[in-house]
């Protein structure tokens, strides 16, 4: 758990008892991004790869006294070329009516520290493009496109 003084914001992981507010939560982006949510099969996966022995991802929550605003799912890549590990950010959303408090901030600031934790050698991240006040704000943080264009290849 990681308090955070300036927003009063508290971070902690993802357990079995406070999961049910990170679908929430993950609801409220796919809302802001006019996607569907996760379906019931999507969402016991969620869980199981989050909560297993040996999880694919790490999901933080921030919260303010009893009410969750914010989360971030996170988790390592390699690369070669550095030799070290990548901390890739999936997701970072704050609540719309929490927005411009520092939460954001918070929460990035808690990515920053994890990736220098595990002796990660970058961050790594995409935006939408249409996201403008995303891209400000990673572009605040020291954050610059790069050369690579992302592609995707949809499995299932």
């Amino acid at each position: 758990m990681s308090k955070h003084a300036d927003s009063g914001l508290i971070i902690e992981r993802v357990t079995g008892d406070n999961f049910h507010h990170l679908l929430l939560l993950i609801e409220g982006l796919a809302k802001f991004e006019n996607l569907a949510p996760p379906d019931k099969a999507a969402k016991r996966r969620l869980r199981r790869d989050a909560l297993s022995k040996n999880p694919r991802y790490e999901a933080y929550l921030g919260r303010l006294d009893s009410k969750y605003v914010a989360y971030v799912i996170v988790y390592f890549t390699y690369s070669s070329f550095r030799a070290l590990p990548t901390l890739y950010l999936e997701d970072i959303f704050v609540l719309e009516e929490y927005r411009r408090q520092g939460i954001g901030q918070a929460m990035f600031d808690f990515c920053v520290e994890r990736a220098k934790k595990e002796g990660c050698g970058r961050i790594e991240f995409t935006v939408l493009d249409w996201n403008k006040s995303a891209q400000r704000f990673y572009e605040k943080n020291n954050a610059e496109k790069t050369d690579w264009s992302f592609y995707r290849i949809n499995l299932k």
